[in-house]
């Protein structure tokens, strides 16, 4: 079974651009967390704070920036869970511009942690993260 992911298309938005009218580097990581959100969603991972035992902080994002996005140019981001480690959850996503072109690419790293230090991927959750039936 492939790994959980989540897609979505959308336009690059003007909050998005730099005054160049393409898109303004540290908005990816943003679009990326938006699309994390709902990953953890569709699995049923709860993003209500009083409801969450488990914090999740990043500790290493990487990107790779290949073509030009456009200020209202559409796009579509696929992101997936790409590594489960022991704490850690690497997730990796690719941008392609209306052309299907590759226009970005990277990982976002996060960490396990329970009171302020890092724990094992619960395992409801890891299960949920491989694509494991529950």
């Amino acid at each position: 079974m492939p790994p959980p992911s989540v897609e979505f298309r959308r336009r690059l938005r003007w909050a998005d651009a730099d005054a160049a009218g393409r898109l303004h580097f540290p908005r990816i990581f943003e679009i990326v967390e938006e699309a994390e959100g709902e990953l953890l969603r569709d699995l049923g991972r709860p993003l209500d704070l009083r409801e969450r035992t488990y914090d999740f902080p990043r500790v290493h994002v990487e990107c790779q920036f290949k073509r030009i996005l456009a200020l209202d140019a559409p796009f579509r981001l696929v992101f997936t869970v790409g590594r489960l480690g022991r704490t850690s959850i690497r997730y990796d996503y690719r941008v392609f511009d209306a052309s299907e072109e590759l226009a970005v690419e990277g990982t976002m790293t996060v960490v396990v942690m329970q009171n302020g230090s890092p724990v094992e991927i619960p395992t409801a959750l890891r299960a949920a993260l491989a694509g494991e039936a529950q």
